[in-house]
């Protein structure tokens, strides 16, 4: 399915802000844009816009965490990794999907393969953040199935993260002593 006009054009929006916040190391705003790309990434189900949202908040949570003070010749990979995202850009600008679907897997790419000592790691929070992000597409109403094949994730992955998430947020209450009695009651007679 192709973009629309104003979802192309807030696609570069994204892709420029989050130029400046990698360029600043500000993690939030990462953070903050790629949740922006989940919405577009639902209903176009596109490669460009998953890819996206899981390589913002990949490059989040290595500046949250401060990860980039391990990599070596960060500053280098920072512009390698922005000019294929200059390159996307340009390719959206155009109306081109399949150009802008590659130099973003090239950008995913060359933050998968950064740095020898830091592979293994970075490639784990590459997962994590498409699970997570896959998550949020689930919530969205993606079906599983879906969502783990354009994640390149299993469901068995998808499943136990969210599973785990909403049982993270269920709201336990303790019931007083007289209210559990009534209901015990009620239960057996």
């Amino acid at each position: 399915m192709e973009m629309k006009k104003e979802e192309c054009a807030n696609a570069i929006l994204v892709l420029q802000e989050s130029l400046i916040a990698l360029k600043d190391k500000d993690a939030p705003k990462l953070r903050e844009l790629s949740d922006r790309t989940i919405h577009s990434s639902c209903f176009y189900q596109n490669e460009g816009s998953i890819t996206s949202a899981v390589l913002i908040y990949t490059l989040s949570k290595l500046i949250e965490r401060q990860d980039y003070n391990k990599i070596k010749l960060w500053d280098s990979f920072v512009n390698k990794f922005s000019s294929y995202i200059e390159l996307a850009i340009s390719a959206l600008k155009k109306s081109n999907m399949s150009g802008y679907e590659k130099e973003l897997v090239r950008a995913r790419e060359s933050l998968a393969g950064m740095s020898v000592n830091l592979k293994i790691y970075v490639q784990e929070v590459l997962r994590k953040a498409s699970i997570n992000k896959g998550a949020k597409l689930y919530e969205h109403g993606l079906s599983l199935g879906k969502t783990s094949e354009l994640l390149g994730i299993t469901k068995w992955e998808l499943a136990e993260y969210t599973s785990q998430k909403q049982t993270q947020e269920i709201n336990y209450q303790t019931i007083n002593i007289k209210t559990r009695a009534k209901m015990a009651l009620d239960f057996f007679s």
